[in-house]
């Protein structure tokens, strides 16, 4: 009777699955907010920690444990300071309900075109430029290679920007939201073989951000003046401005001609 009632408790029910996915839901996005940022590397210094707390508590080596229990005691407060702006990041990525999301866009539709009109612009000018757009992976650590902004998108200023001989020209412009956050930054280059001879640094950069995180990548020619997007760890080449909107609206895009 007693193993009858032990199986009963080890029955898996639709509320295990429910409490399962909920909690690696959790897991799979906070690794998605850290993903690139220090919080990974200060996170492992954390486990290194914690094993090493456990490591000594077996050997009952009492001193270390109990300096390594007054770290984990004050280290708290400690992480809370040095963790804010991820934080502050984390409750704001929580909040992009469907429903918010959904209203955000339709707000955004205006930076889309501001998006859509600077790469016009430039691209009739053959001026070269390279556009990120973050989605869910955050790009601090690239905005911090180049020079932190808070300026509203606008296709003047993204055309100023990449204006030849301005000092942020030769970096690229990472865009949150309707809000350009860096200029003049540098991003990995892709390390897997290109075919066309013709793509130069922009577009290796530019499939190199697509390759490590989700963002959209737009990229001008100098040389050809073609208009090229990056996502998904591969490159749309032949874009037209209208193709460009449509895409970052997430509507189909349509093919030219």
């Amino acid at each position: 009777m007693a193993d009858l009632n032990t199986v009963r408790l080890m029955e898996f029910t639709w509320r295990d699955g429910l409490e399962i996915g909920v909690v690696a839901l959790v897991f799979y996005r906070v690794l998605l907010l850290i993903h690139g940022t220090r919080a990974l590397q200060i996170l492992g210094g954390v486990a290194m920690l914690v094993a090493a707390y456990a490591i000594a508590s077996l050997l009952q080596l009492t001193m270390i444990t109990y300096l390594l229990g007054m770290v984990f005691t004050y280290g708290v407060f400690a992480l809370l300071i040095i963790f804010q702006p991820e934080l502050r990041a984390a409750l704001a990525h929580i909040g992009q309900t469907p429903v918010t999301r959904f209203f955000k866009r339709v707000e955004q539709e205006p930076v889309e075109d501001e998006i859509a009109d600077a790469v016009d612009r430039l691209s009739r000018s053959g001026v070269g430029a390279i556009i990120a757009i973050e989605r869910d992976v955050p790009l601090a650590d690239f905005i911090e290679s180049g020079s932190s902004l808070q300026a509203k998108v606008s296709a003047d200023l993204l055309t100023t920007i990449f204006t030849p001989y301005s000092p942020l020209h030769d970096g690229a412009v990472i865009i949150r939201g309707d809000t350009i956050v860096g200029a003049g930054c540098i991003l990995p280059l892709s390390q897997g073989a290109v075919g066309n001879r013709s793509l130069g640094t922009r577009h290796r950069a530019a499939l190199g951000l697509a390759e490590e995180t989700d963002a959209i990548v737009i990229v001008v020619s100098e040389e050809t003046a073609v208009v090229s997007v990056a996502r998904d760890g591969a490159l749309q080449l032949r874009l037209s401005p209208t193709q460009v909107r449509d895409l970052l609206a997430g509507r189909p895009v349509k093919s030219a001609g």
